[in-house]
């Protein structure tokens, strides 16, 4: 049994900054940060744009960053979380500013703000390409100066720690303690027995196979949230990226950021047709989910495998300042920018909905908070605004800090069991797991994309079943293992992004199925 006040599942912006947090302010709790990989390895490593922050009051405001929020959210979003994720901005960057984090600079000396889809001004606080790769390093190195906080790399988090497993009959008020965890070095199942858990466990983008995020992001911590009870919503609305660079090869798609087409770059077809001015007055610079739906329908129309980024017009010296790690991967593919375009597809790329939380990260479960991309806040609604979701990392981490400095835990006198795997085997046979992977990634790619219809959608669960039937068969039988943990998963978010893609009959944002035309009023269109 492994006791701490604070578990932290997930060692993402979200995580770190509250770690970092209420580590400085309880110098004498003890706070413990698992995470499945290495300790820099995240969806916000990969974050290329930025932060997206009102830091010019001539030329821009609150309401004006507010307003292209609520545009790109379709209707859906939370206005009230909107408009609290947006006045809160200034203060959290102000806290990375401080926690040694570097973001680039104008001539002038001040900071450097990009442009990106969907916003009207200026407004995307960056670090050339590689954003998010520095804020993880700015936020790691403050964990390693904090002697409360211990960081477990790793270590896969197999499930939350329930009423469920404490055989308690009464389960209409739920409560975490903590988490079963594997130690992948060991092959050991560790019970973590805590006050609070937060689960800041990222995005679900390996579900596709084709996606911007690493290979990490497989919907654990919305998936255990899932089978804890925890309430999951708008799963359906999944942002893919329309310019990743299309490779044959890699599973896991570079992005070429949204900044490139905010920098002037054009989307043409092979023939050399520039086509997003036949889809939005905004052309490139229209939201994400209007760009990828351009893209797909020229793909289909066509029977290309992708369409065509076009840089070759552009300030070449100014390119490679702004986007010196673009350039580089390009030329590392045979790809000069200065003549060559690039080769782009839409991949999976960012989840919208999640684990509902309210204003303060708390979930439906008592002592169960989530932040980040895995938590479902309202700030997104329908489709996520370039370079919000750092934002609401931050702000969010810093809310579910606030709450708890206040409303600080009770300690849990329950006994934890620990984990039981008496009577299972070691498996043998891991082709049937990278065969189930396979098909499952394939059947949401092709079943429940970009574009969906309700007879796929019909279609995929009848095949979903048959591989859930084998998967959970295979579960019970062995010995846990990190590949087939991440299967099950990615399964449990599989079936979730069906169903309540069945539940939606009208399109709005990153959520588009062809028999809902006639009940859909998107206010994008």
């Amino acid at each position: 049994m492994f006791k701490t006040n604070y578990l932290v599942i997930g060692s993402g912006v979200a995580g770190l900054t509250f770690a970092v947090k209420i580590a400085e302010q309880f110098k004498n709790k003890t706070i413990t940060i698992v995470t499945k990989a290495n300790e820099d390895e995240s969806n916000t490593k990969y974050a290329q744009g930025g932060v997206a922050v009102v830091l010019d009051a001539k030329e821009d405001s609150f309401q004006k960053h507010i307003n292209d929020t609520l545009l790109a959210g379709d209707g859906l979003c939370n206005k009230a979380v909107v408009e609290m994720v947006i006045k809160e901005g200034p203060k959290r960057l102000k806290e990375l500013i401080d926690w040694g984090a570097n973001f680039d600079s104008n001539a002038q000396g001040k900071l450097d703000l990009g442009k990106e889809g969907g916003h009207s001004e200026y407004r995307v606080v960056h670090h050339k390409d590689i954003t998010g790769y520095e804020i993880e390093r700015a936020l790691l190195q403050r964990v390693h100066q904090l002697p409360n906080v211990t960081l477990l790399t790793h270590h896969f988090a197999i499930d939350l720690i329930t009423e469920h497993h404490l055989k308690i009959s009464n389960t209409h008020n739920l409560c975490c303690y903590g988490a079963y965890v594997l130690d992948q070095k060991k092959g050991k199942v560790k019970t973590i027995k805590a006050d609070t858990t937060v689960l800041a466990s990222g995005g679900i983008g390996r579900v596709y196979g084709h996606t911007t995020n690493p290979i990490i992001a497989t919907g654990d911590g919305i998936a255990m949230a899932y089978r804890a009870k925890a309430q999951i919503k708008d799963m359906e609305f999944i942002q893919f990226h329309p310019t990743a660079l299309y490779d044959t090869k890699e599973e896991s798609s570079f992005l070429i950021s949204e900044a490139v087409r905010g920098f002037g770059a054009y989307l043409r077809n092979k023939e050399g047709y520039r086509f997003m001015l036949d889809y939005d007055n905004r052309a490139e610079l229209a939201s994400r989910d209007i760009v990828s739906q351009g893209i797909d329908n020229e793909l289909k129309k066509s029977g290309n495998t992708h369409v065509f980024l076009d840089c070759t017009h552009l300030d070449i010296k100014n390119f490679k300042s702004h986007f010196p790690n673009i350039y580089k991967k390009c030329l590392t593919h045979h790809i000069n920018i200065e003549k060559d375009w690039i080769p782009v597809v839409p991949a999976s790329h960012y989840l919208c909905g999640g684990i509902v939380v309210d204003n303060k990260g708390r979930t439906s479960i008592s002592n169960l908070y989530a932040c980040g991309e895995c938590s479902r806040t309202g700030l997104h609604g329908a489709n996520r605004l370039a370079s919000n979701s750092l934002l609401e990392a931050l702000v969010y981490a810093h809310n579910i800090y606030k709450h708890l400095v206040k409303n600080p835990p009770k300690s849990t006198q329950n006994i934890i069991p620990e984990w039981n795997d008496k009577g299972t085997i070691i498996p043998k046979e891991h082709v049937l797991i990278q065969h189930n992977l396979k098909q499952l990634q394939a059947l949401m790619r092709d079943y429940a994309g970009i574009v969906r219809s309700n007879n796929r959608l019909t279609k995929v669960i009848e095949r979903l079943d048959l591989i859930y039937s084998e998967v959970d068969e295979l579960y019970r039988e062995s010995k846990v293992n990190t590949a087939l943990c991440e299967l099950r998963n990615m399964i449990n978010i599989s079936h979730l992004i069906i169903s309540q893609s069945r539940q939606r009959k009208e399109n709005r944002g990153g959520y588009y199925n062809i028999d809902n035309e006639a009940n859909t009023a998107s206010v994008n269109t």
